[in-house]
This record gives C-alpha cells, sequence and structure tokens, in this order.
C-alpha cells in the first residue's frame, strides 16, 4: 500500500467526522488486467472482483441502522461480513459492540486495520476468512451485520449455511442491500438452514459521490426458524 496508489475519503456519518483510506481505484482496476500481477490471478481463482474498495450506499445505510440499534449492540459480540474498508466493523465498534471485521480479501484488511488508526478506533478483530470456511467457533456470534453481499446468485447458499453456522440460538443478522434481483436467491436458501427472513425498511440512500436520485437501501434481518 502506497500513497501514490491509495486516496482518502473524508464524510459525516452518524455523528462524526469519518477518514477512509481505500485504493486508488483506477489503479486497482487497471491491475485487474495485468495478466501477469496478482490481482488479475486472484480474479482468475475465484471470480472475486476488489468491490471491497469503494464505499458502497449499502454501507452507508447500515452505519445509520447500526446507530440507531446502539442498545441492542453495545457489549454484544458482532461480526461485520464482508467488512471490506471496515467502515461498518469500525462504527459498530465505536457504538460499543465487540466487532470481528472479516473479509476474504487479505489487502481489504490491510486499508481496514489503516482506517481504524485514521478514525482512533481500537478492538476491532480483524480476520481473513472465507465464509465456506469458517474459522470462529459455531453459534459463537450474536449479531452479524454485512452491507451488499450477495451481488451474485452464487454467494447465496455459502451466506446463509455461515450464518446459520456462526450465530448463536437467539442470534440475528441484518442485511442492507440496494434491491439487486440476485439477493432473491438468499431468502430462497436460508429455510434449508433453518433461517428466515423479514425486511425492516428500505431508505433512500445518497452515495457519496452524489447522483440524480438516492439509492432505495433496505435492511433485511435474518433469524431462526
Amino acid at each position: 500500500m502506497t500513497e501514490a496508489h491509495s486516496e482518502e475519503l473524508r464524510f459525516s456519518a452518524c455523528g462524526r467526522e469519518w477518514s477512509l483510506r481505500r485504493a486508488n481505484l483506477e489503479a486497482l482496476w487497471e491491475g485487474m488486467d495485468d495478466e501477469s500481477g496478482p490481482l488479475w490471478k486472484d480474479w482468475q481463482a475465484d471470480e472475486r472482483l476488489p468491490y471491497w474498495a469503494e464505499l458502497w450506499p449499502s454501507s452507508l445505510a447500515l452505519a445509520a441502522w447500526l446507530a440507531e440499534q446502539k442498545a441492542a449492540i453495545t457489549g454484544r459480540r458482532c461480526l461485520d461480513m464482508g467488512c471490506g474498508l471496515g467502515f461498518s466493523a469500525l462504527v459498530g465498534r465505536w457504538l460499543g459492540a465487540e466487532v470481528i471485521g472479516m473479509d476474504y480479501d487479505a489487502e481489504a484488511l490491510r486499508y481496514a486495520k489503516v482506517n481504524a488508526t485514521l478514525n482512533a478506533i481500537d478492538g476491532v478483530e480483524w480476520q481473513c476468512m472465507d465464509w465456506r470456511e469458517p474459522a470462529l467457533p459455531e453459534k459463537s456470534i450474536d449479531i452479524i451485520w454485512a452491507g451488499d453481499i450477495v451481488y451474485e446468485r452464487r454467494f447465496a447458499g455459502p451466506v446463509a449455511a455461515f450464518m446459520a453456522y456462526a450465530l448463536k440460538p437467539d442470534g440475528r443478522a441484518w442485511i442492507a442491500e440496494p434491491g439487486r434481483a440476485v439477493f432473491a436467491g438468499l431468502p430462497e436458501a436460508l429455510p434449508r438452514h433453518g433461517l428466515v427472513c423479514r425486511k425492516l425498511r428500505t431508505t433512500p440512500t445518497w452515495p457519496l459521490n452524489r447522483q440524480e436520485v438516492p439509492v432505495p437501501v433496505s435492511i433485511w434481518e435474518i433469524f431462526r426458524d
């Protein structure tokens, strides 16, 4: 990670100012085209693009939801599933939760750790983890949250299985998603793992880079049937 290949986002959310260091998006996508480079090889191996380098509207809506749920998460064992740049993990920790920030991509976690320092937040446990191979005790998490992680239909089954494995018997998960058609695969997969879901709300959310209309981000709650 070098200054030449990174940039900083500054914005207000949840009643405070935030600074997030991220990979320079143009340089990152150029690296995806370099067939001799590690980014291209990683993508070829598992077909996962580096979406972690963007702060999506779903993350902003999820952070706002966490702020409203401060009493519910304070002191609880929580997991940010696919934490990317670490924003919602840092919000949860700032609000008083005991947080694990997990991501499949080690490069994302390198930035997440930098962002923890930039925002003077410590105590997040960062873990590089594949949701297909949980590296935490079964039924050990009170609350899972995630922003826009089901962006391919093939993710639905593994995500449902991971939640069923990780959540305590009375645990729950909150998923923020922007109305992608592929998300329908997750509610379909949940009953096979003893889980159900309900939509809590849909909130118009402005991206950091303003556009003509806000993004309608829905918050879903998942729990055992």
